[in-house]
């Protein structure tokens, strides 16, 4: 099989099948970077059949179509979830298969519908979910890639849901902006929820708004496809399925607009105008923060008829008015204005709801793990509390992180007690709690005195304010290159072991064998959930290689990527020796 790098192919290459492990993905990856920037470039320049033949370009590029594979059956975490087909594609030979036969496709292929599956929600209530089968997942990645640069040019520059480069942190930190200066005028918050928005959207107007882009009957057949929900078939008349790997963007070119509605205007510097609302989005929820109840009252009616030309509306159990000094939850964050001797403050911290929940997991964690050995509760629940706090630390948590480290410790004591019911009190805390970490001065952390390994604590994780990407930036912008570069930099996660920190910081973030990123390849984790993800399955990802100069004798190490190494020769040059080091 060749090598399409090798063979020094272009971006729409020759047509015999890949070898998957010897592609040059930076060089696929540059490949579709440099379209999908000049698509961006187009679009604002206005030049819109530029645009049309420059996403023309991509849909037909097999770089787009490799990258699309790969990101979708190696690096997004539902790879392993198969469709109403029962197909994954977990091995280099059906992912090399799966490409070349969705780039000999070309146009629109047979679209199968999706399988519904359920998660649960808050309230005991459970979220569909709509699995489209592996191909269509991977022909979904290919239409997104020369369809996003396009709307990311177009998106309101307070969307931060679903967009590369963004996330939950920059919704939190415009908010705190607008709200937390002294003499800050907007007293008021209308805080929304959309109602059931990916099952609600209307499919006429998202066509509508896609125009003449080339992928657009593509589109019109995932919008049409139909669900299998517990075997059988019903037909999709509205709605595009949360769970597709396009639907996110679906709703963000839907909800584009949005600020422009409520009343939003800005000024030749880029700042919301004196007087207007400010409206920040994250997918399906929102809030505006408003003068005035009047005002809060009249962006809601606006938005109101707005929505509904979209197919959408407002949760009225989820919608509220209220004023910022009461306090308001968004994105498990709570804001809330606190009067002082000095005036007031506004701080950003872990919602009730949020520390419930958080609570209620590690017990039920715990619970599940009776009769476990201790290594075992170490290595689920490490992920569980580094993922927590990682994702709190932007906000002024320290005392929940605090609270959280006294719940757990309580919750630790009883699991061990529950274990060990002829011991007594002092034998227990003298056998599972002392100072494992030698670089805290503290004798009550929770570890495993074979080993030495330990518990992370929520307070060990330091409180660092997010830096909001400004207005209208994004990665699609040559321009920006470096603002990106050195923001990728700087957003080094904590709790990484030491040496792993050095060498990340030595090796630029970058894996020496492929020349890509070690951390983030594709997007940053944006909640909770997939932060704890993030660090379960970086312990998989990366590997901590022994190397040696064959002409000094000296031994080194460096970071890879866990698939880099395994494919690389056991006698290669730098005379490797592998070695696994937990996160």
């Amino acid at each position: 099989m060749a090598d399409l790098a090798a063979s020094g192919s272009t971006a729409n290459g020759p047509e015999d099948l890949p070898d998957w492990d010897a592609i040059d993905w930076r060089r696929q990856e540059e490949q579709v970077r440099r379209i999908q920037q000049r698509i961006f470039k187009a679009e604002q320049a206005g030049n819109r059949k530029q645009v049309r033949n420059l996403q023309k370009l991509l849909l037909r590029s097999r770089a787009n179509t490799l990258v699309s594979v790969r990101r979708v059956t190696q690096h997004n975490t539902g790879r392993h979830t198969p469709g109403v087909d029962r197909q994954v594609a977990l091995t280099s030979e059906s992912r090399a298969s799966l490409a070349m036969r969705l780039h000999r496709q070309g146009g629109p292929g047979r679209t199968l519908p999706v399988r519904r599956v359920y998660i649960p929600k808050k309230g005991g209530k459970k979220r569909p979910l709509g699995i489209p089968v592996i191909a269509d997942r991977a022909q979904q990645q290919r239409v997104r890639s020369a369809l996003e640069p396009e709307w990311e040019a177009r998106l309101d520059p307070k969307q931060y849901g679903f967009r590369p480069g963004r996330g939950c942190h920059d919704a939190i930190e415009m908010i705190h902006k607008a709200v937390a200066p002294k003499g800050a005028k907007r007293d008021w918050v209308l805080d929304a929820d959309l109602k059931s928005a990916f099952d609600k959207i209307d499919h006429n107007f998202l066509l509508e708004r896609l125009g003449t882009f080339p992928a657009r009957e593509q589109v019109r057949a995932w919008l049409k496809a139909g669900v299998v929900d517990k075997g059988r078939y019903s037909p999709t008349d509205e709605g595009t399925p949360q769970g597709g790997v396009i639907s996110p963007l679906l709703l963000n070119i839907a909800l584009q607009g949005m600020e422009e509605a409520a009343g939003v205007s800005y000024d030749s510097r880029g700042y919301v105008k004196a007087g207007c609302p400010t409206v920040i989005v994250y997918a399906d929820d929102f809030v505006a923060l408003c003068h005035s109840r009047g005002q809060a009252e009249a962006v809601q009616e606006k938005l109101s008829i707005w929505l509904k030309e979209r197919g959408l509306s407002l949760n009225k159990e989820k919608t509220r008015i209220g004023r910022i000094s009461d306090g308001f939850d968004f994105l498990s964050f709570n804001i809330r204005r606190y009067r002082t001797s000095q005036g007031s403050k506004v701080l950003t911290r872990p919602s009730r709801d949020a520390m419930k929940k958080i609570r209620r997991r590690l017990a039920d964690e715990l619970r599940a793990m009776r009769g476990s050995p201790v290594s075992e509760v170490l290595y689920a629940l490490n992920p569980v509390i580094r993922g927590q706090a990682n994702y709190y630390r932007t906000g002024a948590s320290k005392k929940s992180f605090q609270s959280l480290d006294s719940h757990l410790w309580q919750q630790l004591y009883k699991w061990a007690r529950r274990r060990h019911p002829k011991k007594g009190r002092r034998w227990v805390t003298a056998h599972y709690f002392g100072q494992f970490n030698q670089h805290r001065r503290n004798r009550w952390v929770f570890g495993d005195r074979e080993t030495g390994a330990f518990l992370h604590q929520y307070a060990w994780t330091k409180i660092v304010r997010h830096a909001p990407v400004p207005g209208r930036y994004t990665p699609y912008d040559p321009a920006l290159a470096q603002y990106w570069a050195d923001r990728r930099r700087k957003q080094k996660p904590p709790q990484l072991a030491p040496s792993w920190q050095t060498a990340l910081r030595d090796q630029h973030g970058l894996c020496p064998l492929c020349r890509e990123l070690l951390l983030f390849a594709d997007r940053a984790p944006d909640s909770p959930g997939q932060w704890e993800t993030w660090y379960a399955a970086i312990r998989k990802a990366m590997t901590r290689q022994a190397i040696t100069d064959n002409s000094t004798g000296r031994t080194g190490h460096r970071l890879v990527h866990a698939y880099c190494a395994r494919r690389q020769p056991d006698d290669g040059p730098h005379g490797t020796e592998q070695q696994n080091t937990g996160a």
